[in-house]
């Protein structure tokens, strides 16, 4: 049977290739709100996060997110993300447990 093949995105904070499944969608919908979209079929302009506090963070600092996303990410919707990816950080740890279980 063929191999399928993995789709690779870039973390925009590290620079580091890694398979779609391991890292986390951020998303600039049509509507200029910005989320996390752990689904990663929301529409809109996506951007992606290792799912380590320390890239959100990264990130926040180089303005990463604001060129990724072509679009100025304000403070407070920083300050709103980072406390959503704290708390979508055990269940996407645990989706990736379930993914390497496989």
């Amino acid at each position: 049977m063929k191999q399928r093949k993995v789709p690779l995105r870039k973390c925009v904070a590290c620079q580091e290739m890694m398979p779609k499944k391991e890292l986390i969608r951020i998303v600039k919908t049509p509507d200029d709100e910005v989320l996390i979209d752990l689904t990663g079929k929301k529409s809109g302009r996506g951007a992606y996060l290792c799912g380590k506090v320390s890239c959100f963070k990264l990130a926040q600092k180089n303005k990463s997110l604001d060129r990724a996303l072509k679009h100025h990410v304000k403070p407070e919707i920083y300050e709103q993300l980072a406390e959503d990816f704290i708390s979508v950080e055990d269940e996407f740890l645990a989706g990736k447990e379930r993914l390497d279980n496989e």
